[in-house]
C-alpha cells in the first residue's frame, strides 16, 4: 500500500483507525491510572493532540500520540510534594514549551545539525533500543498466559501472511478479537467494569497551577523525551519510506508534538509522545494513509465520553496486548536492523561498532543517572552517549 488516502469504503476505513486505537489504548490509559489522572481526559487529549499535531506537520506524518511514560516519576512526586494534582499539569504545560525552543533551534540552524548529530550508525540502534527495551513489557504481559498469547501471535501472523483481502491489513485487530474470545472461552475475562460503567460520562478536565518548584522537577524531562522523539519520528520514517527530517521537518513534529502536550496539561491531560505501537502496526500492515491515524484520534475522542465501550476495551486480559506487543515491538526492532543495512554502516570499523555497542547496551540495560532532578535513563541515555560518542570518535580508528 502507498501512503496515499486508500480508496476504501468508510466501515473498513473504521476498523483500520479502530486498530490504531486498540493499539495504544492500554498505555495510554495506563500513565493516567499510576498517576491519579483521569483516563478519559487522558483519551481525549491523546485524540485532540493528534489532530493537532498532524495539522502542524500538514497532515502526512502517520503517527499518533498517547500519554508518554517518562513523566510518570516526577507527576508523582509533585503530587504528593504539593498534595494537588494541578501544579503537576502546569509542569507538563512548561514541558511542552520546551519542544517549542527545540524546534526553534532547529529551525534556524536547519536539519544538517540534525543529520550530523543523528547518521543512521546511532538511528539505527536507537531504533532497536526503542523495541527491544520494551520487549521485557510484552514478556511479562504475555507470560501471564502464554497459550492465549500464541494464539494472538499464531492468528497475527496467520492473517498477515496467509489471509488475503481486507483481513491481511487488520492483523493486529484479527489478534486481538481471536485472543479476546478465545479469553472469553477460558473464562480469564472480568466483566464487571462493563457492568458498572454508566454509559455516558463528561471527562473530569482539570485546569493546571503553576510553582516554579513544581516547573523545575517536571519541565526537564523534555530534554529527555525530545531524544524520544527525534527517535520515534526516525523509526516512522524508516517505515513508510519517507524522510519527514526533511519533509515537513523535524521542526515541525516538535512543534505539534509541544503543542499536544501543553493542550493535554492545559485540560488535565498526561504529556503526549509519538507512539511506537502504532508505527508497529504500520510496519505489519504496510497501510501508511495518516488520515487512518486521524480517524483513530477522532475515535479516541468519542470514546472519551462513551464510558461503557472504554470499560470493554479495559476488560481485555493482558495475556492478548502481550502477545500482539511482542510482534510490535519486535518489528521496530527489526526495521533499526533494517536502517543499518540499507546504509551500509561498516561494522569492520572499530568505531562503528563501539557507538553502536554503547547504544544497545546502555539502552537495553536500561542503565540510568541522574542529574539533579531529572535522571537520564534507558534509550534516552543511549542516545545522547550514541550522538556525543559519534561526535568525538575520529573516523580513522580502526580495529
Amino acid at each position: 500500500m502507498s501512503s496515499s488516502r486508500l480508496d476504501l469504503p468508510a466501515s473498513k476505513r473504521f476498523l483500520l483507525s479502530l486498530q490504531h486505537f486498540v493499539a495504544m489504548f492500554g498505555a495510554t490509559v495506563l500513565v493516567p491510572l499510576l498517576t491519579g489522572l483521569d483516563p478519559l481526559v487522558a483519551l481525549f487529549t491523546a485524540g485532540l493532540g493528534t489532530l493537532l499535531f498532524h495539522y502542524i506537520t500538514g497532515g502526512i506524518v502517520p503517527v499518533f500520540l498517547g500519554s508518554s511514560f517518562a513523566f510518570i516519576a516526577p507527576v508523582i512526586i509533585v503530587k504528593e510534594k504539593y498534595g494537588d494534582i494541578r501544579y503537576s499539569l502546569g509542569g507538563i504545560v512548561v514541558a511542552g514549551t520546551v519542544y517549542l525552543v527545540f524546534s526553534l533551534i532547529v529551525k534556524l540552524l536547519g536539519t544538517n545539525v540534525i543529520k550530523k548529530l543523528f547518521p543512521p550508525v546511532v538511528t539505527g540502534p536507537m531504533i532497536m533500543v526503542i523495541g527491544l527495551g520494551l520487549s521485557p513489557v510484552a514478556v511479562n504481559m504475555a507470560s501471564s498466559n502464554w497459550t492465549i498469547a500464541f494464539v494472538v501471535i499464531i492468528t497475527v501472523i496467520a492473517s498477515a501472511t496467509i489471509f488475503k483481502g481486507f483481513f491481511s491489513l487488520i492483523p493486529v485487530l484479527t489478534g486481538v478479537f481471536v485472543g479476546y474470545i478465545t479469553s472469553i472461552l477460558s473464562g480469564i475475562v472480568d466483566f464487571t467494569p462493563i457492568t458498572t460503567a454508566a454509559w455516558f460520562s463528561t471527562p473530569n478536565f482539570t485546569f493546571p497551577k503553576f510553582d516554579a518548584g513544581a516547573i523545575s522537577l517536571i519541565a526537564p524531562v523534555a530534554f529527555v523525551t525530545v531524544m524520544e522523539h527525534i527517535g520515534d519520528i526516525t523509526t516512522n520514517g524508516a517505515v513508510v519510506g519517507k524522510n519527514f527530517f526533511e519533509k515537513p521537518g523535524i521542526h515541525r513534529t516538535l512543534l505539534g508534538d509541544g503543542l499536544a502536550t501543553m493542550v493535554a496539561g492545559l485540560l488535565g491531560g498526561p504529556a503526549n509522545t509519538t507512539y511506537s505501537e502504532n508505527t508497529g502496526v504500520l510496519a505489519i500492515t504496510k497501510v501508511y494513509d495518516p488520515s487512518i491515524l486521524r480517524g483513530a484520534a477522532l475515535l479516541a475522542m468519542l470514546v472519551a465520553f462513551f464510558s461503557k465501550f472504554g470499560a470493554v476495551l479495559q476488560t481485555i486480559p493482558t495475556p492478548v496486548i502481550g502477545g500482539v506487543s511482542l510482534i510490535l515491538f519486535g518489528m521496530i526492532a527489526s526495521i533499526g536492523v533494517r536502517t543499518l543495512v540499507e546504509a551500509k554502516v561498516d561494522f569492520s570499523k572499530s568505531r562503528n561498532l563501539i557507538i553502536a555497542a554503547l547504544i544497545l547496551t546502555l539502552g537495553i540495560g536500561g542503565a540510568s543517572i541522574k542529574i539533579g532532578v531529572v535522571e537520564l535513563k534507558g534509550m534516552a541515555l543511549a542516545a545522547i552517549v550514541g550522538i556525543i560518542a559519534n561526535l568525538i570518535i575520529p573516523e580513522k580508528l580502526e580495529k
